[in-house]
Protein backbone atom coordinates (compact mmCIF):
# COMPACT_ATOMS: atom_id res chain seq x y z
CA UNK A 1 0.00 0.00 0.00
CA UNK A 2 3.15 2.21 1.14
CA UNK A 3 4.28 1.87 -2.58
CA UNK A 4 1.29 2.90 -4.31
CA UNK A 5 0.78 5.73 -2.19
CA UNK A 6 4.24 6.95 -3.53
CA UNK A 7 3.40 5.91 -7.18
CA UNK A 8 0.26 7.72 -7.16
CA UNK A 9 2.13 10.90 -5.88
CA UNK A 10 4.51 10.82 -8.34
CA UNK A 11 2.30 10.65 -11.51
CA UNK A 12 0.80 14.27 -11.64
CA UNK A 13 4.48 15.59 -11.66
CA UNK A 14 5.38 12.50 -14.26
CA UNK A 15 2.53 13.71 -16.08
CA UNK A 16 3.77 17.33 -15.62
CA UNK A 17 7.46 17.34 -16.58
CA UNK A 18 6.06 14.90 -19.86
CA UNK A 19 4.20 17.94 -20.69
CA UNK A 20 7.23 20.75 -20.22
CA UNK A 21 7.12 23.14 -21.20
CA UNK A 22 3.22 23.99 -22.08
CA UNK A 23 3.45 27.74 -21.41
CA UNK A 24 5.73 30.63 -21.38
CA UNK A 25 9.24 30.41 -19.07
CA UNK A 26 10.06 33.61 -17.15
CA UNK A 27 14.20 34.11 -16.67
CA UNK A 28 14.84 36.61 -13.99
CA UNK A 29 17.87 38.27 -14.39
CA UNK A 30 18.53 39.82 -11.58
CA UNK A 31 20.25 43.50 -12.85
CA UNK A 32 19.29 46.32 -14.87
CA UNK A 33 18.50 45.88 -18.60
CA UNK A 34 22.49 46.92 -20.16
CA UNK A 35 24.31 45.06 -17.93
CA UNK A 36 26.55 42.12 -18.88
CA UNK A 37 23.92 39.96 -17.71
CA UNK A 38 21.38 41.32 -19.65
CA UNK A 39 23.34 41.13 -22.51
CA UNK A 40 24.05 37.65 -22.19
CA UNK A 41 20.21 36.74 -21.73
CA UNK A 42 18.51 38.69 -24.90
CA UNK A 43 21.27 37.09 -26.86
CA UNK A 44 20.34 33.35 -26.33
CA UNK A 45 16.75 34.83 -25.60
CA UNK A 46 14.86 33.99 -28.68
CA UNK A 47 16.96 30.77 -29.80
CA UNK A 48 16.30 29.01 -26.25
CA UNK A 49 12.50 29.67 -26.88
CA UNK A 50 12.77 28.06 -30.47
CA UNK A 51 14.17 25.02 -28.96
CA UNK A 52 12.15 24.65 -25.88
CA UNK A 53 9.09 25.48 -28.21
CA UNK A 54 7.75 28.27 -25.60
CA UNK A 55 8.15 32.06 -24.92
CA UNK A 56 10.87 32.87 -22.87
CA UNK A 57 9.91 36.50 -21.04
CA UNK A 58 12.99 38.28 -19.49
CA UNK A 59 12.38 39.80 -16.19
CA UNK A 60 14.69 41.86 -14.99
CA UNK A 61 14.65 42.35 -10.84
CA UNK A 62 17.36 44.58 -9.76
CA UNK A 63 18.26 45.97 -6.62
CA UNK A 64 20.22 45.05 -3.91
CA UNK A 65 23.64 43.75 -5.28
CA UNK A 66 21.38 41.46 -7.41
CA UNK A 67 19.60 39.62 -4.35
CA UNK A 68 15.96 41.30 -5.03
CA UNK A 69 16.49 39.29 -8.15
CA UNK A 70 17.48 35.88 -6.74
CA UNK A 71 15.23 35.68 -3.72
CA UNK A 72 12.40 36.08 -6.05
CA UNK A 73 13.98 33.24 -8.47
CA UNK A 74 14.67 31.30 -5.10
CA UNK A 75 10.95 31.64 -3.72
CA UNK A 76 9.41 30.84 -7.64
CA UNK A 77 7.52 27.43 -7.88
CA UNK A 78 9.92 24.76 -8.57
CA UNK A 79 7.98 23.78 -11.39
CA UNK A 80 10.73 24.88 -14.47
CA UNK A 81 8.54 28.25 -15.48
CA UNK A 82 10.98 30.09 -13.44
CA UNK A 83 14.78 30.19 -14.52
CA UNK A 84 17.42 32.16 -12.94
CA UNK A 85 20.67 33.83 -15.24
CA UNK A 86 23.05 33.90 -12.31
CA UNK A 87 26.11 35.13 -11.76
CA UNK A 88 29.45 34.50 -9.73
CA UNK A 89 28.45 37.72 -7.68
CA UNK A 90 24.40 36.58 -6.82
CA UNK A 91 25.39 33.89 -6.36
CA UNK A 92 28.67 32.68 -5.01
CA UNK A 93 30.20 36.11 -3.60
CA UNK A 94 26.52 37.52 -1.62
CA UNK A 95 26.70 35.26 0.67
CA UNK A 96 29.91 35.82 1.66
CA UNK A 97 29.24 39.61 1.86
CA UNK A 98 25.32 40.08 3.25
CA UNK A 99 25.47 38.78 6.40
CA UNK A 100 21.40 38.89 6.51
CA UNK A 101 21.14 37.60 3.08
CA UNK A 102 17.24 35.42 2.84
CA UNK A 103 18.33 33.21 0.03
CA UNK A 104 21.15 30.29 0.73
CA UNK A 105 21.99 29.74 -3.05
CA UNK A 106 23.89 26.29 -2.35
CA UNK A 107 20.63 24.86 -0.62
CA UNK A 108 17.73 27.05 -2.37
CA UNK A 109 18.77 26.36 -5.91
CA UNK A 110 19.32 23.34 -8.59
CA UNK A 111 22.39 24.20 -10.49
CA UNK A 112 21.23 23.47 -14.28
CA UNK A 113 24.41 24.59 -16.42
CA UNK A 114 27.24 27.47 -17.13
CA UNK A 115 26.17 29.11 -20.08
CA UNK A 116 29.36 31.73 -20.11
CA UNK A 117 32.24 33.35 -18.92
CA UNK A 118 31.97 37.17 -19.26
CA UNK A 119 36.30 38.16 -19.00
CA UNK A 120 36.90 41.30 -17.18
CA UNK A 121 39.69 44.03 -17.76
CA UNK A 122 41.01 46.57 -15.44
CA UNK A 123 40.57 49.98 -16.99
CA UNK A 124 41.66 53.36 -16.54
CA UNK A 125 40.87 57.07 -17.39
CA UNK A 126 43.12 58.15 -20.29
CA UNK A 127 44.68 60.52 -18.36
CA UNK A 128 45.83 58.44 -15.60
CA UNK A 129 49.42 57.65 -16.23
CA UNK A 130 50.27 54.25 -16.08
CA UNK A 131 49.74 52.28 -18.65
CA UNK A 132 50.22 48.92 -17.43
CA UNK A 133 49.70 46.68 -14.06
CA UNK A 134 53.36 46.83 -13.05
CA UNK A 135 53.26 50.59 -13.72
CA UNK A 136 49.79 51.53 -12.03
CA UNK A 137 51.33 48.93 -8.83
CA UNK A 138 54.74 51.46 -8.68
CA UNK A 139 52.77 54.40 -8.70
CA UNK A 140 50.17 53.48 -6.17
CA UNK A 141 53.45 52.68 -4.03
CA UNK A 142 54.94 55.94 -4.55
CA UNK A 143 51.30 57.90 -4.05
CA UNK A 144 50.04 55.99 -0.72
CA UNK A 145 46.39 57.30 -0.55
CA UNK A 146 46.14 59.33 -3.45
CA UNK A 147 45.16 56.73 -5.82
CA UNK A 148 41.45 55.45 -6.31
CA UNK A 149 39.28 52.89 -7.98
CA UNK A 150 35.48 52.24 -8.47
CA UNK A 151 33.27 49.41 -8.77
CA UNK A 152 29.61 48.64 -9.13
CA UNK A 153 28.94 48.45 -5.53
CA UNK A 154 30.61 47.65 -1.64
CA UNK A 155 30.52 43.93 -2.38
CA UNK A 156 30.96 43.20 -5.56
CA UNK A 157 33.35 41.06 -7.48
CA UNK A 158 35.33 44.25 -9.36
CA UNK A 159 35.67 45.32 -5.70
CA UNK A 160 37.22 42.06 -3.91
CA UNK A 161 39.22 41.82 -7.31
CA UNK A 162 40.97 44.94 -6.65
CA UNK A 163 40.98 44.31 -2.87
CA UNK A 164 43.34 41.17 -3.73
CA UNK A 165 45.44 43.34 -5.69
CA UNK A 166 45.72 45.61 -2.90
CA UNK A 167 46.52 43.07 -0.48
CA UNK A 168 49.30 41.22 -2.22
CA UNK A 169 51.20 44.58 -3.37
CA UNK A 170 50.02 46.17 0.10
CA UNK A 171 48.52 48.78 -1.93
CA UNK A 172 46.64 51.90 -0.20
CA UNK A 173 44.27 53.11 -1.96
CA UNK A 174 40.58 54.62 -2.08
CA UNK A 175 37.33 52.65 -2.51
CA UNK A 176 34.61 54.14 -4.12
CA UNK A 177 31.66 52.85 -5.14
CA UNK A 178 28.31 53.16 -7.40
CA UNK A 179 25.57 51.67 -7.81
CA UNK A 180 25.80 49.30 -10.79
CA UNK A 181 28.77 49.12 -13.04
CA UNK A 182 27.79 49.48 -16.64
CA UNK A 183 26.48 52.75 -15.90
CA UNK A 184 27.27 54.89 -12.79
CA UNK A 185 30.80 53.16 -12.18
CA UNK A 186 31.85 53.35 -15.91
CA UNK A 187 30.16 56.88 -16.61
CA UNK A 188 32.34 58.32 -13.34
CA UNK A 189 35.71 57.18 -14.80
CA UNK A 190 35.02 58.67 -17.88
CA UNK A 191 34.29 61.72 -16.33
CA UNK A 192 37.25 61.67 -14.49
CA UNK A 193 35.60 61.29 -10.99
CA UNK A 194 37.62 57.81 -10.10
CA UNK A 195 41.20 56.63 -12.01
CA UNK A 196 40.61 53.10 -12.49
CA UNK A 197 38.76 49.95 -12.05
CA UNK A 198 37.95 46.21 -12.44
CA UNK A 199 34.90 45.63 -14.64
CA UNK A 200 33.30 42.83 -17.28
CA UNK A 201 34.93 43.97 -20.56
CA UNK A 202 31.55 43.72 -22.19
CA UNK A 203 30.31 46.94 -20.14
CA UNK A 204 33.71 48.79 -21.35
CA UNK A 205 34.25 47.21 -24.45
CA UNK A 206 32.79 50.08 -26.13
CA UNK A 207 34.59 52.42 -24.20
CA UNK A 208 38.09 51.34 -25.16
CA UNK A 209 37.62 50.99 -28.46
CA UNK A 210 36.19 54.89 -28.66
CA UNK A 211 39.57 55.77 -26.46
CA UNK A 212 37.62 56.94 -23.76
CA UNK A 213 38.79 54.28 -21.41
CA UNK A 214 41.86 52.46 -21.70
CA UNK A 215 42.60 48.72 -20.82
CA UNK A 216 45.94 47.96 -18.41
CA UNK A 217 44.79 43.95 -18.32
CA UNK A 218 42.05 41.50 -19.00
CA UNK A 219 40.97 38.94 -16.14
CA UNK A 220 40.95 35.86 -18.49
CA UNK A 221 43.09 33.05 -19.26
CA UNK A 222 44.47 34.15 -22.31
CA UNK A 223 44.22 37.40 -24.69
CA UNK A 224 40.57 38.79 -26.37
CA UNK A 225 40.17 38.51 -29.80
CA UNK A 226 38.56 42.22 -29.39
CA UNK A 227 41.59 43.67 -27.38
CA UNK A 228 44.54 41.77 -28.77
CA UNK A 229 47.20 43.86 -27.54
CA UNK A 230 46.31 44.07 -24.00
CA UNK A 231 48.24 41.86 -21.75
CA UNK A 232 46.27 39.92 -19.65
CA UNK A 233 46.40 40.21 -15.74
CA UNK A 234 48.58 36.31 -15.50
CA UNK A 235 51.28 37.72 -17.97
CA UNK A 236 51.24 41.16 -15.10
CA UNK A 237 51.49 38.78 -12.51
CA UNK A 238 49.03 37.39 -11.02
CA UNK A 239 48.43 33.43 -12.05
CA UNK A 240 45.05 33.57 -10.14
CA UNK A 241 43.26 35.79 -12.38
CA UNK A 242 42.39 33.74 -14.82
CA UNK A 243 38.61 33.82 -14.97
CA UNK A 244 35.94 36.45 -15.15
CA UNK A 245 32.20 36.81 -14.18
CA UNK A 246 30.48 33.82 -14.63
CA UNK A 247 27.39 33.37 -15.39
CA UNK A 248 24.66 30.05 -15.14
CA UNK A 249 20.98 28.65 -15.37
CA UNK A 250 20.08 28.49 -12.05
CA UNK A 251 16.49 26.31 -11.06
CA UNK A 252 14.60 26.26 -7.58
CA UNK A 253 15.11 23.53 -5.53
CA UNK A 254 12.47 20.87 -5.72
CA UNK A 255 12.64 21.21 -9.75
CA UNK A 256 11.95 17.87 -11.05
CA UNK A 257 14.92 15.97 -12.40
CA UNK A 258 13.41 15.13 -15.91
CA UNK A 259 12.95 18.79 -16.26
CA UNK A 260 16.27 20.20 -14.80
CA UNK A 261 17.95 17.67 -17.48
CA UNK A 262 15.95 19.15 -20.40
CA UNK A 263 16.98 22.23 -19.55
CA UNK A 264 20.44 21.66 -19.33
CA UNK A 265 19.75 19.12 -23.40
CA UNK A 266 18.50 22.41 -24.21
CA UNK A 267 20.96 25.05 -23.09
CA UNK A 268 23.47 22.87 -24.71
CA UNK A 269 22.19 23.14 -27.94
CA UNK A 270 21.56 26.81 -27.36
CA UNK A 271 25.18 28.20 -26.57
CA UNK A 272 26.26 26.01 -28.98
CA UNK A 273 24.08 27.74 -31.92
CA UNK A 274 26.65 29.58 -34.14
CA UNK A 275 24.65 32.65 -34.20
CA UNK A 276 24.43 33.18 -30.35
CA UNK A 277 27.88 32.17 -29.98
CA UNK A 278 29.05 34.48 -32.67
CA UNK A 279 26.64 37.48 -31.33
CA UNK A 280 28.55 36.81 -27.78
CA UNK A 281 32.12 36.91 -29.22
CA UNK A 282 31.56 40.29 -30.20
CA UNK A 283 30.42 41.59 -26.88
CA UNK A 284 33.79 39.98 -25.63
CA UNK A 285 31.92 36.75 -23.40
CA UNK A 286 32.92 33.17 -23.80
CA UNK A 287 30.38 30.47 -24.24
CA UNK A 288 31.11 27.79 -21.09
CA UNK A 289 29.42 25.06 -20.89
CA UNK A 290 29.40 22.64 -17.76
CA UNK A 291 29.54 18.67 -18.56
CA UNK A 292 26.89 17.95 -16.48
CA UNK A 293 24.83 20.17 -13.67
CA UNK A 294 26.74 18.20 -11.09
CA UNK A 295 29.47 19.25 -12.34
CA UNK A 296 28.12 23.08 -12.53
CA UNK A 297 26.77 22.61 -8.56
CA UNK A 298 30.58 21.39 -7.77
CA UNK A 299 32.13 24.43 -9.44
CA UNK A 300 29.53 27.05 -7.85
CA UNK A 301 30.18 25.31 -4.47
CA UNK A 302 34.24 25.89 -5.23
CA UNK A 303 33.65 29.75 -6.14
CA UNK A 304 30.97 30.14 -2.89
CA UNK A 305 34.09 28.89 -0.56
CA UNK A 306 37.14 30.77 -3.20
CA UNK A 307 35.20 34.28 -2.82
CA UNK A 308 33.77 34.12 0.53
CA UNK A 309 37.64 33.73 1.46
CA UNK A 310 38.19 36.82 0.01
CA UNK A 311 35.63 38.71 1.03
CA UNK A 312 36.34 37.88 4.72
CA UNK A 313 40.15 38.98 4.13
CA UNK A 314 38.93 42.19 2.84
CA UNK A 315 36.26 42.91 5.26
CA UNK A 316 33.96 43.55 2.44
CA UNK A 317 30.96 43.30 4.28
CA UNK A 318 27.66 45.22 3.23
CA UNK A 319 25.36 45.02 6.52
Amino acid sequence: MKLLAVLLALIPSLVFSQGYPSKPVKMIIPFAPGGASDTVGRIFQNRLGELLGQTIVIENRAGASGNVGLEAAARAAPDGYTIYLGNVGTVAINPGIFRSLAVNPMKDFIAVTQVVDVPGALVAHPTFAPNTVKEMIAYAKANPGKLNFASPGSGSQNRLEMELVKKAEGLDMVHVPYKGGAGPAATGLIAGETHMMFSTVSSVLGHVKGGRLKALAVVSGKRLEQLPNVPTMVESGYPDSTSGSWQGIFVPAGTPRDIVDRLYAVMLQTMKTPDVAERLSKSGIDVVISASPAAFAEYVAAETVRWGKAAKESGATVD
